[in-house]
Parts: C-alpha cells; sequence; structure tokens
C-alpha cells in the first residue's frame, strides 16, 4: 500500500484509506499550527517512511498571472526532505485546472462565456483564470485585499492595471515570509472595492474558503468555481444563495459528488504512484497517470428549478421612428426632428428590455426563459449604413447575452436582413443564432391557408398565388412549398436573373407546376387568389392594391408591412393579414410591449424559443437560402410542443368573423359585376394616386435627414440606457 504525508498550517491530523487508480493508498494529514519549526519535524519525522510528502498551503513557488517567485520559507521546507519526493501541487494543478474548464463547458455549454470573473484569490490558479480568462468577458483578482487587506483588486490583463501589478503582489508575498512562514490571508474586508467586486462578477473562482471569507454574505445568483471543496462549504454555498457550485479537481472517493481533496493532495499521489520512481515528481511524470483518470468537473445548480430552464435572447429594433417616440422612456423625443432622432439612436449601444417568463411545454414540460434586447437603429437606417455597423452591435447583443445564460439568440425584424442574415454573427460569436425564418415561413403558409378558406375559397389548389420578392430567403422557401400545394404561381422580383433560376428549380422539384416569372406584379395581379408579399422594399408601392382581384388574401410577411394601412383601406374586399404570429405555450409574459397582443409573438422569436424548448441549441436558420427540410423540421416541433397560430391580425387589429362576412360580400358583388369591378378600381387607382408611394412606412428612400449632433448623442445613451438584468 502506498503512503503520502500532506502538512498542512492547520492543526490536528487524520489518516484515511481509499482506492485511487485501482491501488489502496493511505493519506495521513497533519497540522503544524502555523510554526515553521513543527513543520520541520513532522518532515524530518516522514522523510523516507512514506511515498510522498506533500506541503499544502507552504508552496516554494508562487505563480500569480504570468508573474513567479520562489517563496523562502517553502523553499527551504521543501530543501530539508532528502529522501522522500515532495510536491506542493504546482505540478498538476494548472494543466488540471485547464482540463477541468473545458469538460465543464462541455457538459453545460455557455457556463462560463462572456461572464465577469473574480479570482478569489489568483494566487496558485493560473490555469483556472487563464482558462476562465479565454472565454470570460474580464477577469479581476482580489489578491490585494485577500492576503493584504487592501480594499481593491487587480485587472490584470486589462487596460485598467499596468503589467507590473502580479509581479509588485508577489513581491509583498515574498517580503510577508518575514513576519509569515507562508501566504497568509488577510482579516476580512468588509465593503470598499473588494464588495464592489463581488458584486459586479457573475463567477467567484479560487479557494472555496477564501471567497466565504472575503466574500458578502449574500452571493444570490453567482457562480462558484474552486478546485475542491467542503460538504460544509458546499452547504454555506447554499445558505447564501449562490447559483452554481463547480469543482474542478476529480474526487478522490468515488462516493463523493465534490472533489474535496486539494491538488496537493493529488499530486503527492501521483507522485507516489508514478511508474517510473527514477523521474523526478513533475508534470511530465505524471501524464500517464493523468490520463487513466476518467471524471469530470462537479457541477451542481444549487436552485434545481434554475437548472431546468432553457435559455433564449431575442433582438429587437424599431420598426419606425414612432416606436421611439411611443417608448415611455424616450416621448420627450418627439420633440426634435425625426431625422436627427433616428439617427442618434441607431449609434446607441444594445440595450437590455426584459424578461420574458412563463413559457412551458405541454408535451415535455421544459421550462423557457428569455431575454429581449433592443438595438435603436431602424429599418431605414440599417439599410442605409455599412452592414457592419450593425453587426457590431449584434454581437455585442450575443455577448450579453451569453453573459447572461442563453445558449441561443433570435434576430428580430431587419437585423436578420442586414448583410448576410446572421452568418457572421454566428461565426463571431459562441452562442447559437438564428433568424427565425423557417418557422416566419411555416406559420406564413398557415395564416395564408386559414385566410383564404375564411374568405369563402375552399379549395386553393384551382386558384393562382403570387409572391412578390420571390427571391429572397422567405420568398424563394415560400414559392417552392406553395408551387408544391397550389401547382399555379407567380414569381415577382427585381432580380430576372434569379427568377430565372427559382422557376427551373421549382420545375424541377414539382413537375406539373405552372410558374410565371415577372419583374413587376400589375399584369398578372387580377388574376391571383392569395399574394405574399415579402420584400425589403423602401420608399415605392409595392402592389397596386387597385388591381388585386375581388376577395383576395394579401400575407403581408415584411416588417415593417409593404402594404399601408391607407392602401389597404380602399379595397375592402381585399383581405390583408400579417404573417403568422404566434401563440407560446405557457403563461407567457414578454415584460415589455412587442407591438403585438399580449401573449402574442413574432414568428422569428417564436422560432427560437421553440428551439430553447426543445434543447436544439444550433444555428438553426442562417443565410439567404432556407432549406425546406428545416421548414418542416421546425412545424412539426411547432406541433409537438403545443404552438398554435394566433388570431389573424390586418394592421394590428384581429380579423373578426363579422370583418371576415363583410369582405366576403363585397367580393361577390364586385365578382358579379364586371363593370362595377372596373369601375372601382379605376377610382381607387385615382385615390391611389393621391397617397405618396411607400413600404415600410417610408415615402422617400435615402437616408433620414439632420445632424449626428454627437453630444446629443451622448445625451441620449447617459439617459435611455436600462440596466442589465440579474445573472440567472
Amino acid at each position: 500500500m502506498k503512503k503520502i504525508l500532506v502538512v498542512h498550517p492547520g492543526t490536528g491530523s487524520s489518516s484515511e484509506r481509499l482506492r485511487f487508480l485501482e491501488r489502496e493508498v493511505e493519506i495521513l494529514r497533519q497540522g503544524c499550527g502555523g510554526d515553521i519549526s513543527k513543520a520541520r519535524e513532522i518532515l524530518a519525522a516522514h522523510d523516507g517512511r512514506v511515498d510522498a510528502i506533500g506541503l499544502e498551503g507552504m508552496p516554494w513557488r508562487l505563480r500569480l498571472a504570468h508573474a513567479t517567485r520562489v517563496h523562502p520559507q517553502g523553499r527551504d521546507l521543501a530543501e530539508s526532505v532528502r529522501k522522500t519526493p515532495i510536491v506542493d501541487g504546482s505540478g498538476v494543478r494548472a494543466g488540471l485546472e485547464r482540463w477541468a474548464i473545458k469538460l465543464a463547458e462541455r457538459a453545460q455549454p455557455g457556463i462560463f462565456s462572456q461572464k465577469r470573473v473574480l479570482m478569489v484569490p489568483g494566487l496558485q490558479h493560473v490555469g483556472m483564470s487563464e482558462a476562465l480568462g479565454s472565454r470570460a468577458q474580464a477577469v479581476r483578482y482580489a489578491d490585494p485585499a485577500v492576503f493584504f487587506g487592501l480594499p481593491q483588486v487587480l485587472g490584470i490583463g486589462t487596460r485598467r492595471t499596468a503589467a507590473s501589478a502580479a509581479p509588485a503582489t508577489l513581491n509583498g508575498l515574498v517580503e510577508q515570509a518575514h513576519t509569515a512562514p507562508w501566504p497568509a490571508p488577510a482579516t476580512r474586508v468588509n465593503g470598499g472595492a473588494l464588495a464592489k467586486s463581488c458584486e459586479w462578477a457573475d463567477i467567484l473562482a479560487g479557494n472555496g474558503a477564501m471567497i466565504l471569507r472575503h466574500g458578502p454574505k449574500s452571493l444570490a445568483g453567482k457562480t462558484i468555481v474552486a478546485d475542491s471543496l467542503s460538504r460544509e462549504e458546499v452547504s454555506e454555498f447554499e445558505r447564501r444563495g449562490a447559483s452554481i457550485v463547480v469543482t474542478l479537481l476529480p474526487p478522490l472517493d468515488a462516493e463523493e459528488e465534490f472533489a474535496r481533496h486539494s491538488a496537493v493532495t493529488l499530486e503527492a499521489l501521483l507522485a507516489a504512484l508514478r511508474r517510473d520512481t527514477e523521474r523526478p515528481p513533475d508534470e511530465d511524470a505524471y501524464l500517464d497517470l493523468m490520463a487513466d483518470l476518467s471524471w469530470k468537473p462537479a457541477i451542481r445548480y444549487l436552485d434545481p428549478e434554475d437548472a431546468a430552464i432553457h435559455r433564449f435572447a431575442f433582438v429587437i429594433h424599431p420598426l419606425s421612428i414612432k416606436f421611439i417616440h411611443n417608448d415611455p422612456m424616450y416621448r420627450w423625443t418627439r420633440f426634435l426632428p425625426d431625422g436627427l432622432v433616428e439617427r442618434i439612436a441607431a449609434r446607441m449601444p444594445p440595450t437590455y428590455i426584459s424578461t420574458i417568463t412563463g413559457g412551458v411545454s405541454p408535451t415535455t414540460g421544459q421550462r423557457i426563459e428569455g431575454t429581449l434586447y433592443a438595438l435603436g437603429a431602424t429599418p431605414r437606417i440599417m439599410m442605409s449604413r455599412g452592414e457592419r455597423a450593425t453587426y457590431r452591435q449584434l454581437i455585442a447583443a450575443a455577448r450579453m447575452a451569453e453573459r447572461h445564460g442563453s445558449r441561443i439568440m433570435g434576430l428580430g425584424a431587419f437585423t436578420s436582413v442586414v448583410g448576410d442574415a446572421g452568418i457572421t454573427v454566428d461565426r463571431e460569436t459562441g452562442i447559437a443564432i438564428t433568424s427565425g425564418n423557417s418557422l416566419t415561413v411555416a406559420a406564413t403558409l398557415e395564416a395564408a391557408k386559414q385566410a383564404v378558406r375564411r374568405m369563402g375559397i375552399e379549395d386553393l389548389t384551382r386558384g393562382r398565388v403570387m409572391i412578390i420578392g420571390a427571391t429572397g430567403s422567405i420568398g424563394a422557401v415560400c414559392s417552392r412549398l406553395l408551387a408544391q400545394a397550389i401547382r399555379d404561381v407567380v414569381l415577382v422580383s427585381i432580380e430576372p436573373e434569379r427568377l430565372i433560376e427559382l422557376k427551373s428549380l421549382i420545375q424541377q422539384e414539382t413537375p406539373g407546376a405552372r410558374v410565371a416569372i415577372a419583374t413587376h406584379s400589375y399584369d398578372l395581379l387580377p388574376e391571383c387568389d392569395l399574394v405574399v408579399t415579402t420584400t425589403s422594399a423602401f420608399g415605392k408601392r409595392v402592389l397596386d392594391i387597385s388591381r388585386c382581384k375581388p376577395g383576395a388574401v394579401i400575407c403581408d410577411v415584411a416588417r415593417p408591412p409593404d402594404v399601408s394601412e391607407d392602401e389597404a383601406a380602399l379595397r375592402p374586399d381585399v383581405l390583408i393579414v400579417e404573417s403568422g404570429e404566434v401563440l407560446i405555450p405557457g403563461d407567457i409574459d414578454f415584460g415589455y410591449d412587442i407591438g403585438l397582443p399580449p401573449k402574442v409573438a413574432y414568428a422569428c422569436l417564436a422560432e427560437t424559443a421553440l428551439l430553447a424548448m426543445e434543447g436544439r441549441f444550433e444555428s438553426f436558420t442562417l443565410g439567404r437560402q432556407l432549406e425546406m427540410d428545416k421548414v418542416k423540421t421546425i412545424y412539426r416541433l411547432f406541433k409537438k410542443h403545443g404552438f398554435e397560430l394566433a388570431e389573424l391580425r390586418s394592421h394590428g387589429e384581429v380579423v373578426t368573423e363579422e370583418m371576415f362576412a363583410e369582405k366576403r360580400a363585397e367580393a361577390r358583388r364586385l365578382a358579379s359585376d364586371p363593370e362595377l369591378l372596373e369601375k372601382t378600381r379605376a377610382e381607387v387607382a385615382a385615390r391611389l394616386a393621391e397617397i405618396p408611394p411607400a413600404a415600410k412606412g417610408v415615402h422617400v428612400a435615402g437616408k433620414p435627414a439632420g445632424s449626428s449632433l454627437e453630444w446629443l448623442g451622448t445625451l441620449l445613451n447617459a439617459i435611455g440606457r436600462r440596466g442589465e438584468p440579474q445573472s440567472p
């Protein structure tokens, strides 16, 4: 049986036997009571009588960030041992910490991503701080407070602190060795910068006892990361309200959930069991044995309900300047020029808006929670400025979402239109991204089917459908699916070469389909029973409503809409419905007015929530080439989890059965009297000419007018910036 001794600066002694790496081992622990002479006596008594010795809390190498110093007292103790291999944990700690952080993130993706980390302390936890730092938003070190009682922290690796911060701290610890035999913690620091840093941090990492000693009484929402923890420490973290506890080292006892033995104990065991006893005990000598360690870090959510929630994020933005004016925080902007407000709002950073609660699958019971973020740019600004500006804001929003626990983020309205439709944002962030367009297509087609039936068209397979914006990402998939269902389609787009390509594809997929293509809708519009508009056009008329067939249904997918309310009012027989909005199952509360009735979500938002509910944290819908299989897959998930189509709406108003009846009656009246129909069309065309051509609520294409006035942008930012949510 192999036997090791661990000497520590505490008091008391203990012995335990356990099985480690298929070998029986005995671990002796003896405290020296902080007396270096007593430590020498213990070492002398066991030198040559045990297989390895570990110095716990008495290192001879001090490491902080990239700096290293020799601790004289620890070095002298180590050199006093002549026969037995002696270690201080530095041979395994850094490597195991790095590997364990990687394993923990594999088990719980995003658990460390974009978080704020406070090392308590960073001393001797180089692997932990480096591994967390490569994933975190920022890392700070509490070492001055922990060891010197100074109310300050180090932002090592940040612009705020000089590169000499770590060496200076280690120099202080070496100087302290004249009065204390090893790095000793200071008395508890109350208030000051450390308390603020604990509040700032999402993760408190390092030594569990020191975190409890120096941390605040409330650790609500915090993640605790340590090499090892005692049962008592885990209980105390739970009592203080910590959210997650993670231990990184492998537990030596298979019955234990958390590692309770230190890195020094583990290294001493590896030194005792190393196969080549002629080699010095170092990391290279341990590699084979470490490879045999089969473990994963222990991760416990102290609130089980929190662990059960799948989190997502969604980005919205004002569809027009009116949305900014109507926001309670920005109502005062109505007294400023619209163009000025529009330009300044576009410069504002992503802002936390609200938390979406109450979503739950009736099928699986899976609960979801979402976070809404907002950009300030209107569609007109997004389409007129460089796409990189929107990318930067979306990437910043994604990092905020990661920090607060979201594993997938959806792109709302024009954020999914700009540039490459999410591909760049997905590539430059660590969170899954989806445009939501797959469910938008599925919900649109479902809404269109319901609308045409309620307008009295029982068999649309005998009718004709037009898709305006057919070569866009949503339009192309809609065209292909509608051709399979109706087989007589008109494709309209300003891109003739892509129209030809799309027609060829449809005819290959659906032999016998009748496909007409055109660059404008005017001539073929009177023949179409259903029109789907999905364009990104600004400042021009997408279709001439005077030309519509009596009783036609226009499904306006675009946000903002392609057809204005004023235009719709000219033809009371034509039904204009918005793309299918969705009811998310559960007692859903968006915490914010997203421009829809309570509990009703846009399909793109609903897709993000649905993927979170299914646990599919993947970049599902990206780019401009939507996959039909994904549209069908998302529709199956839609049905599986009890999502439903909301009531059909037209320009924000629910379409009642009375409204359907009135439109059907007017359609029959016009269809039965050709002369009346032509007269009506002429009258509507004349009135339509008086309405300025528009789309997306924009009458004149181009950039909004007004000066940028940088000082006012700064003022708006300072006044309007909302707080971020608490870490889940």
